[in-house]
């Protein structure tokens, strides 16, 4: 099994990391990233921790153990034991990473299953999925993705004056591959991963099929750029002040090719903007990642709820009434998501020969939960009124005798001490209020796509029909005056 010294090792790659105007020689000792580094290595410290071996991992007649990420279910009870592990992994992280290894391990496993929608489409796309899954799954590969054009002008196409190549697209085509210039995003986790599936989810007109492609390539490929955002993990002061940025900043970024070869083993889609969509949304692929996303987030609510408990405890609030109210709504929201989930699994059925969670379940979460997480996490604020701004300004007040016996003075609290109460507090500025929290938030809201756009997949999934016919079968039990009725 992988572990998480295996993965370490794997990404000191010479890979081409821009922050701060400088190329970073080594993202796994940077101050900007080494935290989270370690975070996604112990990742793998826990499944291949012999007590976790049955929990996460899983094996085929061909072989195994490996990864639960990578596991595709045929019934029930297996989808529920890759939950399981799911659970399990987002525990470690609390749902703060996004875009974890079972993420877009999730995305090409669902392509893999519906792999006969690529036979149709080209053969030889078909087999560069399965061998690429395969390969993926045999050395369980931290996967990003960028899936999203720039934000130049999406009123129009992404070919015109000035505008050609801002989007990734097909430079040349020969007997080595597909040269790829221009840029995607938004790579979540790139700078932590080992390869990038690169694609667009977006429906794009005839006029841009050169940027209908679909590829995965190892992220220090030759002419593979990746522009960093700036680093919550360099910027928290210390894991004190900000114990979530500190170790689960996850980082974002925008991917540049610069005439980088994509060899012909890696190309999924070559030029089709009709494929480019129905390998999302023609097989599993779609589905799978998005069930994986709200699994995490079930996760991440669970934990929000509990630091809305402990506020509560801490701020001696729990004999108000209004408190428990705001509580048991909070209870409530936490619970709706870990239940749709559920909801996903007992409606869901077989497709492609596996078992596929319910899709309508799917995207009633996505658009509920794009609604609910920022209600959620305000509620929050309200509980911890001015407690999360009223703090020490960093750990280094501790050192200085005199603030030490303020700070005990002024953060006084009627269930635990001083420290207790600025640590929890810290705890809960990260969550919600830090630029980290804040970007979190936003995340939350996106991450599925805008409001639009997942609103368009519950109206394209539901079934009007049962719910018409219950309205015709009313109208048809009685008659109107028009017909003689009274």
């Amino acid at each position: 099994m992988k572990t998480g010294a295996d993965h370490i090792n794997s990404i000191q790659d010479g890979r081409q990391v821009y922050l701060d105007g400088e190329v970073v020689g080594d993202v796994t000792t940077s101050p900007a990233y080494r935290n989270a580094v370690a975070t996604t290595g112990s990742l793998y410290d826990f499944v291949a921790a012999p007590e976790n071996r049955e929990l996460m991992t899983y094996t085929t007649p061909d072989g195994g153990p490996f990864n639960r990420i990578w596991q595709l279910p045929r019934t029930r009870d297996e989808l529920i034991e890759r939950r399981r592990a799911l659970e399990a992994w987002s525990e470690l992280h609390l749902g703060y990473m996004g875009r974890a290894p079972d993420h877009v391990a999730s995305c090409i496993s669902g392509m893999y299953m519906g792999r006969d929608r690529f036979a149709e489409y080209d053969g030889d796309r078909a087999t560069a999925i399965s061998d690429y899954y395969e390969f993926a799954r045999n050395n369980d590969i931290y996967l990003s993705y960028v899936i999203i054009n720039p934000q130049a002008d999406r009123t129009r196409s992404q070919t015109g004056e000035g505008k050609e190549f801002v989007t990734a697209g097909v430079v040349n085509e020969d007997s080595a591959g597909l040269t790829i210039r221009g840029a995607k995003m938004l790579g979540t986790g790139a700078v932590l991963a080992n390869e990038i599936l690169v694609t667009c989810i977006q429906p794009l007109p005839p006029s841009d099929v050169r940027y209908a492609v679909s590829f995965a390539v190892p992220i220090n490929l030759p002419g593979l750029k990746v522009l960093s955002r700036k680093s919550y993990e360099a910027s928290a002061a210390s894991e004190f002040d900000n114990p979530l940025a500190h170790r689960f900043d996850e980082n974002d970024a925008v991917i540049y090719f610069d005439d980088a070869l994509v060899p012909w083993e890696r190309v999924f889609v070559n030029q089709d903007t009709a494929m480019t969509l129905a390998q999302f949304h023609e097989t599993p692929a779609h589905v799978w990642q998005n069930y994986q996303a709200q699994i995490r987030l079930a996760v991440k609510m669970r934990f929000l709820a509990g630091l809305a408990m402990r506020i509560a405890e801490v701020n001696g609030l729990m004999g108000i009434p209004q408190v428990r109210e705001t509580l048991g709504q909070i209870a409530a929201e936490a619970q709706l998501v870990r239940s749709l989930v559920a909801a996903m699994e007992a409606d869901g059925g077989n497709r492609f020969g596996y078992f596929i969670p319910h899709s309508h379940t799917l995207y009633t979460a996505q658009v509920l939960t794009q609604q609910l997480y920022c209600a959620f996490t305000n509620r929050l604020r309200d509980l911890a009124g001015g407690g999360m701004i009223m703090l020490p300004s960093s750990r280094v007040d501790y050192g200085n005798e005199e603030m030490r016996s303020l700070i005990e003075m002024t953060q006084q609290s009627p269930t635990s001490s001083a420290d207790e109460r600025v640590k929890l507090f810290k705890l809960a500025w990260d969550s919600v209020g830090s630029e980290f929290g804040s970007r979190h938030v936003q995340y939350e809201m996106f991450y599925a796509g805008a409001t639009f756009v997942t609103k368009g997949h519950s109206f394209r999934r539901y079934d009007w029909d049962a719910a018409t016919d219950l309205v015709d079968r009313v109208l048809g039990s009685y008659s109107s005056p028009a017909s003689g009725g009274g």
